[in-house]
């Protein structure tokens, strides 16, 4: 797998010098089954500038020790947050560090069946050889256990309330009982090293509101968004420009742009007390309209994107849940953006006109 080919490589690729040079330099007692101590998995989510490895996740570093405790326990962890919050990147972190691999995931949704979660058949094989272990398709919760890895379930409280409940048996007993198959091919045992980390928003979680029983297999820790602004700034001008260069474009993004959209996505969604938005205007969504404000300016006009482009990109992004929204938008740029001083609040305010509708 190459990063030249592929849009977004998992971490265990995109990292792997820094997992090698942890791996090399680790010294500590590891918990069974798994690839690096809770030291080394430690420093690979939060950095070592020593090692040379980077800050991944920008987040209070004693919920990643209470995630890796968890995870070294034989309860699940389940991590709760707003939408955009990083719960899905923190997920894979750790399940690089612990095991190696983070591709072992199932998504949750209205359509996620029991037979994606555990296993399935190889129908045409299963015509011709009946029940075998060559007609058996492993699905990730199957593959977890047998090879000792870790198994993240995206968005679980978006799945059927059948499909959830699958899960109360392979976290209490640790096995997978597939009763078409004979003699010990029949029962599927957890090896050492297999855990599952889960991920739920807080605006789907009355979807499918998860039983006291399942929740009781699992260990609860709530991912908060970035507090300080000169954090969530970094962390926006950090990944958009990575995504620009992977985009083709020839010119990082400019700060003071970026500076005026994270305010402006942190005003929207009522840090500073103003009229919210009900739509997310998460870091995430922060990251994407910085992206798509540098395509812009670099493929229509040969140069980093303005805060003209910054109101044509959040119309996108605010106009997801609510008609009012747009709305809330306007009255924003109309009376809010006018306090603010300097050019590309000027420039905000001066092309509010660009907002459709």
């Amino acid at each position: 797998m190459s990063d030249n080919t592929v849009q977004r490589p998992p971490a265990e690729v995109r990292y792997a010098d820094e997992l090698d040079r942890l791996r090399d330099q680790d010294r500590a007692h590891r918990p069974p089954g798994w690839a690096l101590s809770l030291d080394a998995a430690r420093r690979f989510v939060v950095g070592d500038e020593r090692l040379g490895v980077r800050r991944k996740f920008v987040g209070d570093p004693s919920l990643v020790d209470r995630a890796l405790v968890t995870l070294a326990t034989s309860r699940g962890l389940m991590l709760v947050g707003e939408p955009g919050t990083a719960k899905s990147l923190l997920s894979e972190l750790l399940a690089a560090a612990v095991c190696g691999e983070s591709t072992l995931t199932i998504q949750g949704g209205a359509a996620t069946t029991e037979d994606q979660v555990r296993y399935s058949w190889n129908y045409a094989l299963l015509v011709s050889e009946g029940p075998t272990p060559r007609s058996l398709v492993p699905a990730p919760m199957l593959r977890g256990m047998a090879e000792g890895k870790v198994v993240r379930f995206e968005e679980i409280t978006r799945c059927p309330l059948e499909v959830q409940d699958c899960m109360l048996s392979l976290l209490s007993e640790r096995v997978i009982a597939i009763p078409e198959l004979p003699g010990a091919d029949g029962m599927v045992f957890a090896r050492e090293g297999f855990t599952v980390i889960a991920t739920a928003n807080t605006r789907d979680r009355g979807v499918n509101e998860m039983s006291a029983a399942l929740k009781r297999r699992f260990n609860f820790e709530t991912v908060f968004p970035i507090a300080d602004f000169g954090t969530e700034l970094a962390l926006v001008e950090q990944e958009s420009s990575r995504l620009l260069e992977k985009s083709g474009v020839g010119v990082p993004p400019r700060r003071d742009v970026l500076e005026v959209l994270v305010r402006t996505f942190r005003e929207l969604r009522g840090d500073t007390g103003g009229e919210r938005l009900s739509t997310v205007m998460s870091t995430a969504e922060a990251v994407s309209v910085a992206h798509a404000v540098g395509l812009r300016g670099w493929y229509l006009r040969g140069e980093a994107g303005s805060a003209a482009d910054v109101v044509e990109c959040l119309a996108g992004t605010a106009a997801k849940d609510s008609p009012e929204d747009l709305t809330r938008l306007r009255r924003y740029l109309e009376q809010q953006v006018p306090r603010h001083r300097g050019e590309q609040w000027q420039e905000l305010y001066r092309y509010r006109h660009l907002l459709p509708g």
